[in-house]
């Protein structure tokens, strides 16, 4: 009986918080798809299709997937190149986008490449971030003063639109404002307070009383989406790097959001299955002519408050919003100022200027990197997938050339000359001990014993393994001794492998030339019982 009623109530509570979601979520993803550059009803499709596909597969039970501003803007970048805006070719490549992002998704989870949702540098994500929240603000400067400009560069019609004063409409400003203001008012109030629903509910009841004059939604004729797979595949290769892009960064973002509440909730979650779960929901939104989706932190906050107990939250979710389109023609006097006023108002937090400031003071280093990031991002806009490509490439090349750097500490003991590297020993700083040994021996020529003090390494890789095997090797050529000392336990057993094969390479060399062997030579390999193990 018990077990019962525990069911009951938690179908409850996913009821409840799926149809609470399902309000939020419908005006955002409308002013997503408006972002992204395609008709706002689309933006329903993808919701829908998203959100169901994802709850059987997903992690976290708080998850909410659809329409994201960070994805729909770098859908509307990489769709820019290959279709005019508004073209039903642009319609077509979004969904075929969507295919390529849940393919590669689906790939990483099976491969269980989970990791990949951490390869974002944070000053490379806070500068992207950043200048990603400047793009859409200024994007929304046009809706929201109620003109329209000719098509170019997004700065470029903010710009445009500022300047024209006379082309302002007072009734768009108004709306905007207010539905920003009543965003962020209801998040202070609570978060799971309805502000952007009450924004839209005000716009449309504006638009109905005063006839306002701006544009508007249009019509919508309400029609469920089916499946379709005539695709311009020809697109195919000018939208896999874009493709592969938005799959990483977007799931970064529903990543942080599973981890974070998977601490809170003291559950586990799995990377893997996340991956899959998101890969299925863009399969479902390209095949049922969405474009790319991802996670919301604001939906998935709002479903967790609302007391989500289960991943079915989201299919109830997904199954609201499916039952909406048929009467969804009931939004077309939504203006598109009150769409603006949402986006502003979601992506205002995602400006952090001073926080990009401060990087600086942390780390000169990866203040830099942050800033090119942001820089390029703006400057490289739409195709800002490049600037996230540069911003990653950056921030690998500072890693390596950090890890390139191996400290060498030398000092002779007698007639032992030690030597101890400090830091991660692999292919790229091996030849810097390399080189720090024969300046050593140069240096030190009364010295008659090698020692390699290796407990200050953190990792050897086989190249590195391989080059002290040699260098010991010509240590004993030299006439002197050997020693290993303190082998790092993880690299032991194939360290240990790798240079007794290199002895045994070098006693048979030894033997097959034993005329031309000095008793140096002949000491130097009679001396391995001396190497210490730990």
């Amino acid at each position: 009986m018990t077990e019962k009623y525990s069911s009951i109530a938690t179908f409850r509570y996913d009821l409840v918080a799926g149809l609470t979601v399902a309000l939020v979520a419908i005006p955002q993803a409308l002013a997503y798809a408006e972002l992204a550059g395609i008709p706002a009803y689309v933006g329903i499709y993808a919701l829908s299709a998203a959100a169901i596909a994802a709850a059987f597969f997903a992690s976290s039970p708080h998850l909410q997937v659809g329409p994201a501003v960070t994805t729909s803007l770098l859908t509307l970048g990489v769709l820019a190149t290959v279709a005019p805006l508004g073209s039903a070719t642009y319609m077509t490549a979004a969904a075929l986008l969507a295919l390529i992002v849940g393919v590669v998704r689906v790939m990483l989870g099976l491969l269980g490449l989970g990791a990949l949702a951490y390869l974002l540098a944070q000053p490379v994500l806070l500068g992207f971030v950043s200048a990603a929240a400047l793009l859409i603000l200024a994007s929304q400067v046009p809706a929201a003063l109620g003109v329209v400009p000719e098509n170019g560069p997004i700065m470029a019609r903010a710009f445009w639109a500022l300047s024209n004063v006379s082309s302002w409409n007072p009734a768009a400003l108004v709306i905007a404002a207010t539905t920003a203001a009543i965003s962020l008012i209801g998040r202070r109030v609570h978060p799971a307070f309805p502000g952007v629903l009450i924004a839209i509910v005000a716009g449309i009841a504006y638009s109905h009383v005063f006839g306002y004059g701006g544009p508007v939604l249009g019509e919508m004729d309400g029609a469920l989406p089916r499946p379709r797979l005539d695709l311009p595949y020809e697109l195919l290769p000018g939208l896999l790097v874009g493709g592969a892009v938005i799959a990483i960064i977007g799931f970064s973002e529903a990543a942080s959001i599973a981890r974070t509440y998977a601490i809170m909730d003291r559950r586990r979650w799995n990377a893997g299955r996340e991956f899959i779960s998101q890969g299925a929901a863009n399969i479902a939104a390209g095949v049922f002519g969405g474009f790319p989706v991802g996670a919301s932190f604001s939906r998935s906050a709002l479903n967790r408050l609302a007391g989500a107990k289960t991943k079915w939250s989201g299919l109830v979710t997904g199954l609201c919003v499916l039952a909406f389109i048929p009467i969804m023609g009931l939004l077309s006097p939504l203006p598109k100022a009150s769409l603006a006023g949402i986006l502003i108002a979601s992506v205002f937090g995602l400006l952090r200027l001073p926080e990009l400031w401060r990087l600086r003071q942390y780390s000169r280093p990866q203040g830099h990197i942050a800033w090119i990031t942001f820089g390029l991002t703006l400057l490289l806009a739409p195709r800002i997938d490049y600037a996230v490509l540069a911003g990653i490439g950056l921030a690998v090349a500072h890693h390596l050339r950090r890890e390139q750097r191996v400290l060498v500490d030398v000092w002779l003991d007698g007639e032992a000359l030690n030597l101890r590297p400090r830091g991660v020993l692999w292919f790229g700083s091996a030849p810097l001990v390399e080189e720090v040994f024969n300046d050593a021996l140069e240096r030190h020529t009364q010295a008659k014993e090698l020692v390699l003090r290796l407990g200050s390494l953190g990792r050897i890789d086989l190249s590195a393994a391989i080059m002290l095997g040699r260098l010991m090797n010509d240590a004993k050529k030299a006439g002197l001794t050997t020693r290993y000392v303190d082998v790092p336990p993880m690299a032991v057993s194939w360290v240990q492998r790798i240079w007794r094969e290199a002895d045994e390479s070098e006693s048979e060399e030894a033997s097959d030339h034993e005329a031309e062997s000095s008793p140096v030579n002949q000491k130097a390999v009679d001396d391995r019982p001396g190497r210490q193990f730990p």
